[in-house]
């Protein structure tokens, strides 16, 4: 197996993709709206990709925050609401606001898990700042550190009781850059007593499975590479300060913020300290590449690997979807 994660070109798996999976064994796969029609086309992709695996529980990732992240869409699948509606429920009703994040966690699991996807990338704890490019903007659980955490917290809750494991972004903190990285590379220039802030909601939840980070340079902590690269930020921040020993996944390699070829990046961050290399576009050069620049998955990922996999303990039970959602529904009218 090779620490990395690949997308898929299309609605199924083509020849060169299935043959260059099954000699590559990947550690997982991950889903866009591309590769998905309806149900039943995106249950038999996800059986497929399981059978070619013949890993049970292989990681079969989504990014299905809700709001305008959301690769299951209307009218096939309801659309849910962004981190926003529970950061305005949390102002009049905290305790409200933590149910309804809960709810909407387990009926977004209930809905991945028909399909057979196993993670959804979520929740999002960067802390919202003003001032700062709007990639995360209402994506966001808020701007305080302490209710980030608690509503990530009560998602990653839902998410697990409905059999899905999550996976918490964008580490060490995404809320203060100012540029889009997918389009540029953004340098955060915060002192590490502010910073401190955006590393709160990590610390809080450090016990997370997995988590994803940051294509971000911190000039406090590593003014020469972005977090993704840095192991710098990897050891000292990430697994030291912050105390997060699950499995780390990088962020698309594909995006602006990151010079260099597709491969490179990826032996980079692996070098650098991340477990997973995780590549979103189904360039099958780039992905033939990355398989040749990457030695087999060490002992410690594996362990993590599997660590986070074996949360998978829900029961997927589509009869309650409708019940979990008429009972979010019912709290987010509180605000």
């Amino acid at each position: 197996m090779i620490p990395a994660i690949f997308g898929l070109s299309g609605l199924t798996l083509t020849d060169d993709e299935r043959a260059f999976f099954r000699d590559s064994n990947p550690a997982g796969y991950i889903l866009f709206g591309r590769n998905i029609e309806n149900r039943e086309q995106l249950r038999r992709l996800t059986d497929d990709l399981r059978s070619l695996a013949g890993r049970a529980n292989l990681p079969i990732l989504i990014d299905q925050e809700g709001g305008r992240v959301a690769r299951m869409k209307a009218p096939e699948w309801p659309d849910f609401p962004s981190g926003a509606a529970f950061d305005a429920l949390y102002e009049r009703a905290p305790a409200s606001a933590i149910e309804a994040a809960r709810l909407n966690a387990m009926a977004l699991a209930s809905m991945l898990a028909e399909v057979g996807i196993t993670v959804d990338c979520l929740p999002l704890l960067d802390v919202r700042q003003p001032g700062a490019s709007d990639v995360i903007g209402d994506r966001a659980l808020g701007s305080e550190p302490m209710r980030v955490a608690a509503l990530g917290r009560a998602i990653l809750s839902g998410l697990q009781d409905g059999g899905i494991v999550g996976v918490v972004k964008h580490i060490p903190g995404h809320g203060r850059a100012l540029l889009d990285t997918h389009e540029a590379l953004p340098t955060v220039t915060a002192p590490d007593r502010d910073l401190q802030t955006d590393l709160a909601p990590f610390a809080a939840l450090r016990d997370a499975a997995m988590a994803m980070t940051c294509h971000v340079v911190f000039e406090a902590w590593d003014p020469d590479r972005p977090a993704t690269l840095s192991p710098l930020v990897i050891d000292s921040i990430i697994r030291q300060r912050v105390g997060f020993h699950g499995l780390l996944m990088t962020d698309d390699l594909d995006m602006k913020a990151l010079s260099g070829d597709v491969p490179s990046r990826a032996a980079g961050a692996i070098a650098a300290g991340c477990d997973i290399a995780l590549n979103c576009w189904a360039k099958m050069d780039d992905m033939i590449g990355i398989a040749k620049a990457l030695d087999p998955i060490s002992t410690v990922s594996l362990a993590r690997l599997e660590g986070a996999m074996d949360r998978v303990v829900g029961v997927h039970d589509s009869r309650a979807f409708d019940m979990l959602v008429d009972q979010r529904d019912a709290l987010l009218a509180l605000a």
